[in-house]
């Protein structure tokens, strides 16, 4: 894979980070959790030989300051950083989206906010609990993981959360001692930098947010919904299948759980592919 170029795109509050590989239509992948754009490196390398692919580490995440470290977070602005990006690099044409996790949250109000700019959007996963039958539950816990976190600290208040989403997805981390390949060891050193962030100011704000049924259902046609194969009953995949129940659409499924890109990337990627080919 060869090396990304790199740049950094000053936005409304904050620095962002962002890279860009290959050629071809845009593809913007937009990640979740703490892992900022290098969760994308098992599949970026080979989308890019289709796409130009671009991701970005999202405001506060690793290398995108936030001129306000302790400024509200909302989906709404972090959508509006992925226009920015779209704006830069695709200024003439509507693009491709990839969002995972609450990246497809963001990706979900981007749709919403702005159609025209998009060709078409897949959302894996998004943890849009507010679309439940029993939301109030999961309100209840985020609440109870914010006071832990408050009184307790950070790793009472992840294994809080992990346990009300049954796995933790994409906000566990390799536990201290694993060995691992240098470039996978700085990564996880960055993970676990921006969990007290991610868990502080993301969760609580984009596990609130409510997507606008209405509005998504009538750009359906753009919009691909993906669970993971083995996060069937888990709170984030519950949540992703409601909503494609809601808008009337098919739930697709891609290998692994919840951070299916990570564990199971060359599958991934090529299902990944394969759903914006059909598209064309």
């Amino acid at each position: 894979m060869t090396d990304p170029t790199t740049g950094s795109l000053r936005v409304h509050g904050a620095t962002l980070h962002y890279e860009v590989r290959g050629r071809g239509p845009l593809l913007l992948l937009i990640p979740g959790g703490a892992g900022g754009a290098a969760s994308f490196d098992g599949i970026a390398g080979d989308l890019a030989a289709e796409h130009t692919v671009a991701t970005y580490d999202p405001r506060g995440i690793s290398r995108s300051p936030l001129d306000d470290p302790g400024a509200d977070q909302c989906v709404a602005e972090h959508a509006d950083d992925a226009l920015r990006v779209l704006d830069l690099l695709s200024p003439g044409e509507p693009a491709r989206v990839f969002g995972a996790s609450s990246g497809a949250i963001a990706a979900l109000h981007l749709l919403a906010a702005h159609p025209e700019r998009l060709e078409r959007v897949v959302a894996h996963e998004p943890p849009v609990v507010e679309v439940l039958p029993d939301a109030a539950e999961h309100r209840a816990l985020i609440a109870r993981v914010q006071e832990t976190f408050r009184t307790q600290g950070l790793r009472p208040a992840m294994i809080e959360f992990a346990a009300g989403l049954k796995k933790g997805g994409d906000t566990t981390a390799p536990e201290a001692g694993t060995a691992l390949p240098p470039q996978a060891a700085a990564r996880a050193e960055r993970t676990m930098a921006n969990l007290p962030y991610f868990l502080g100011s993301i969760v609580p704000s984009f596990m609130a947010y409510a997507p606008d049924i209405h509005r998504l259902g009538a750009l359906s046609d753009r919009l691909v919904l993906v669970g993971g194969r083995d996060s069937r009953g888990e709170l984030p995949h519950r949540a992703t299948a409601f909503l494609a129940e809601r808008l009337g659409t098919e739930l697709q499924h891609f290998p692994g759980g919840h951070t299916g890109l990570t564990t199971h990337p060359a599958e991934f990627g090529e299902l990944l592919r394969k759903a914006f080919h059909a598209h064309t």
